[in-house]
């Protein structure tokens, strides 16, 4: 049987080993996350940049062509004109409350009349990015 100083020792010796595992995988994933991090903002730029050239050329190249230009999917190209374009805030409602409430009511009750319905107008010529033209209905109220 190990003496008491055996047993620690050997403890120790397990421990170090251990420690010394646990140190180097720390060290590696904080390296990586630190890698991740800068390659993360990396692609950002690309991506924002992107969807400024395709905001810029929109006007004489659509989604469609750039894609079966360059292989790359209709979709992805839209996501990244999409996340170029700045967001649109959305309004906060106001705080509840009773004089809210008869507000809101007050304001139901006052509502405009029925929008205006649209009716067909003669036909239109709406040019296209590629060039052509297509022949449609207007609406007019």
């Amino acid at each position: 049987m190990p003496t008491t100083e055996e047993i620690e020792r050997r403890v120790e010796a397990a421990d170090a080993v251990r420690s010394e595992r646990r140190s180097a995988a720390a060290r590696l994933v904080g390296d990586l996350a630190e890698r991740h991090a800068e390659l993360a903002e990396q692609l950002g730029d690309v991506e924002r940049e992107l969807g400024d050239v395709l905001a810029e050329s929109g006007d004489v190249i659509e989604i469609d062509e750039l894609a079966a230009f360059t292989d790359v999917p209709a979709a992805e190209l839209t996501r990244w004109l999409n996340n170029g374009k700045p967001s649109r805030t959305k309004r906060r409602k106001p705080a509840g409350g009773a004089a809210h409430t008869k507000t809101a009511q007050a304001q139901k009750t006052t509502a405009s009349p029925e929008p205006a319905t649209l009716k067909p107008s003669p036909l239109q010529d709406i040019p296209l990015a590629r060039g052509g033209t297509v022949t449609t209905p207007a609406m007019v109220p």
